[in-house]
């Protein structure tokens, strides 16, 4: 028999029989508990199963891996399909991909219920224990469709991806068989660490006027430690889920007689809404941006001219047909404020000039991405617009890089990083076609970032469809990644919109760039990721009730007046509890609003007029004078203290 030469790694080479596997020369090298999900031959991912018969290198994939992971991961979405096609047989599966923490599967069947979602996780949980073996099997194009007949879906696939005289692999575990390229575990028993967490709507093909579709998510770990952390992260996140807390702190609500994804903020919410805006245009009217007001709809003609039609169509809203023409409702603050620009010959000593609204935009997003106050389809955007010559770019990015490293130091954010979004040239049709603008205006921002010496990833087809970004990536409790801020650097817009100014000899220059800023991003995703950072307990000067006053009896509703009146008089957002309730339950009844301080109104208060102040941590300073209390805490809100720093044993509110 044959003998072949296969480099273990390490400078090690063993010789073996031709036809062995993968998984055989892991075992041997590493033995049988090497925690091996799949293997490296050559450099290319492949089964345990895969028969070696020349010369190569082999190295094991560690279930802890990335690419270990995905592999489980994706398992375990075949897991899933073969569970739910079991129990229910005229669901369709369709596509199952691994994602970060897990995967999901979309389905064509009717909703389930979270008896049903427990009862498959039980039957994927028997299936582990059957310990079926995974195996890969080629097929040709025609066999493929006969394996796949009575599904609509996956012969879909096909004609997309394979054409019409190309096989493909499947693999096979008991009686089911799915298409996939693999590679895959070895057998079921390999994906005992999982736990199925959720099921949501989706459309075929993303596509709202396909197949509705039930999708099911769920995660998948290594070993059981990983689990256990990451269901511990879970567990705390619907502590600070800022849909719960948002209810109990009365901060804004959704009804669906306004419609799905359209909040209304109420009174606490505008409070908190307010604050956030008021603390932006007072850092804007430093950086010398100027305020305006634009409609909430346009003309067809004013969008197309921006390029939002076609390029950003699926976004918007459909047309309004009026007796004077089409119009949309606005999904973007920057065509308006080009007009602004333009509304006026500018000259060189106006510039840069920096057009800032908080307008209130509208996007189509599918009823199934809803999600609180992440996905809305109102969005109030932190917005403004920076019209510039080349030349000051630099010193533009500069100062919104450092402002959004100073609000995310004001708001205790500290776990983000910096991402230059760049065009994809293989995908043209997303983008305004200008291959040497593109290149030159992402290395122009590349060059930027290098000379902040801001760290920062790199990531193909992230820029807008008119010029390359920088987002900044916010990193939520749960360990994902968000988008929260973007500055974008805009070279189409000169052209589209004509813009110009008079340049020191008195020509008509066209070279304006547009940067496109948000460093809050919008008011609806910068408060859901505000609240669920300070699990509602935000720092004092945004507290949507700053003292909470609670009377012990009736015979103190005098004194707590005359503090209330004090502190009201200082600027401070107070409320007063004298109803006939005892202390603990006024205690209770309030600690759900999450009030910077309570303030507790007795004899001894009364007597001495002083008050005692609970902080909400449970600490406790008595006799405080007055005076003292309202200087101090007018101190706090001013100067956006993040601490609670009036009650000894408060620390930051994390």
């Amino acid at each position: 028999m044959a003998m072949i030469n296969v480099d273990v790694g390490n400078g090690e080479h063993h010789e073996y029989s031709a036809g062995i596997t993968a998984g055989e020369v892991i075992e041997n090298v590493h033995g049988r508990r090497s925690g091996a999900v799949a293997a490296f031959v050559d450099g290319a991912e492949r089964d345990m199963s895969h028969v070696l018969d020349s010369d190569c290198t082999v190295e094991p994939i560690s279930g802890e891996s990335e690419e270990g992971s995905y592999i489980l991961r994706h398992s375990c979405a075949h897991l899933l399909a073969q569970a739910v096609t079991e129990m229910f047989p005229d669901a369709k599966p369709t596509i199952g991909p691994p994602i970060e923490h897990g995967f999901y599967y979309d389905f064509h069947m009717d909703s389930i219920s979270e008896d049903e979602l427990k009862a498959i996780e039980k039957r994927m949980k028997e299936l582990v224990k059957r310990n079926l073996e995974i195996s890969r099997e080629e097929h040709d194009n025609e066999s493929l469709r006969t394996l796949f007949s009575d599904n609509p879906f996956k012969i879909e696939i096909m004609d997309d991806k394979i054409g019409s005289d190309v096989g493909s692999t499947a693999y096979r575990q008991g009686d089911f068989i799915d298409l996939c390229r693999g590679p895959h575990v070895p057998s079921t028993s390999h994906l005992r660490w999982f736990k199925l967490t959720s099921t949501s709507q989706a459309y075929w093909r993303a596509d709202k006027n396909r197949e509705s579709l039930v999708r099911i998510y769920g995660m998948c770990y290594s070993t059981k430690d990983g689990l256990r952390e990451r269901v511990r992260q879970l567990d705390e996140a619907a502590k600070r889920d800022h849909k719960k807390i948002g209810r109990e702190m009365e901060l804004y609500m959704i009804n669906e007689m306004i419609g799905k994804g359209l909040p209304v903020w109420l009174p606490n919410g505008e409070i908190l809404k307010g604050e956030i805006e008021k603390f932006a245009v007072e850092t804007e009217e430093s950086y010398g941006y100027v305020r305006v007001t634009t409609p909430v709809l346009g003309k067809k003609e004013l969008f197309e001219a921006s390029g939002h039609l076609p390029h950003y169509a699926d976004g918007m809203y459909p047309p309004m047909e009026m007796d004077d023409g089409e119009y949309y409702l606005k999904a973007m603050n920057c065509p308006f404020h080009h007009l602004v620009f333009s509304n006026k010959k500018r000259s060189y000593r106006e510039l840069p000039m920096r057009i800032a609204e908080y307008g209130t935009v509208y996007r189509n997003e599918l009823s199934g991405t809803l999600a609180g106050l992440l996905r809305v389809r109102m969005l109030s955007m932190n917005d403004a617009h920076i019209y510039c010559t080349l030349d000051q770019v630099a010193s533009e990015v500069a100062d919104n890089v450092r402002m959004v490293q100073d609000y995310y130091s004001a708001f205790g954010f500290d776990d983000y990083h910096f991402r230059l979004s760049l065009w994809d040239p293989e995908n043209t049709e997303k983008y305004i076609d200008q291959p040497e603008n593109w290149e030159s205006t992402q290395n122009h921002l590349r060059g930027i970032l290098d000379e902040l010496g801001v760290d920062y990833v790199e990531a193909v087809g992230e820029a807008a469809f008119y010029g390359p970004k920088i987002d900044i990536q916010f990193t939520t409790l749960l360990g994902r990644e968000e988008s929260m801020s973007t500055i974008q650097l805009d070279f189409a817009a000169k052209e589209r919109f004509g813009l110009s100014y008079t340049d020191e000899t008195g020509s008509d220059n066209g070279e304006v760039f547009v940067i496109h800023r948000a460093p809050l991003s919008t008011h609806e995703r910068f408060v859901a990721f505000l609240t669920e950072h300070w699990a509602g307990n935000f720092p004092t000067w945004l507290s949507p009730i700053q003292v909470q006053i609670i009377t012990i009896s009736e015979k103190h509703k005098v004194h707590a007046a005359t503090v209330a009146s004090a502190l009201y008089e200082s600027g401070v957002r107070v409320k007063v509890d004298d109803s006939d309730n005892t202390i603990g339950k006024k205690i209770r009844n309030h600690r759900k609003m999450k009030p910077a301080y309570m303030v507790i109104i007795g004899d001894e208060e009364t007597d001495s007029g002083t008050v005692s102040i609970r902080s909400r941590d449970g600490s406790q300073k008595k006799g405080v004078p007055l005076f003292d209390f309202v200087a101090s805490i007018f101190a706090e809100i001013t100067t956006r203290d993040r601490r609670l720093s009036l009650v000894p044993g408060s620390d930051e509110v994390e």
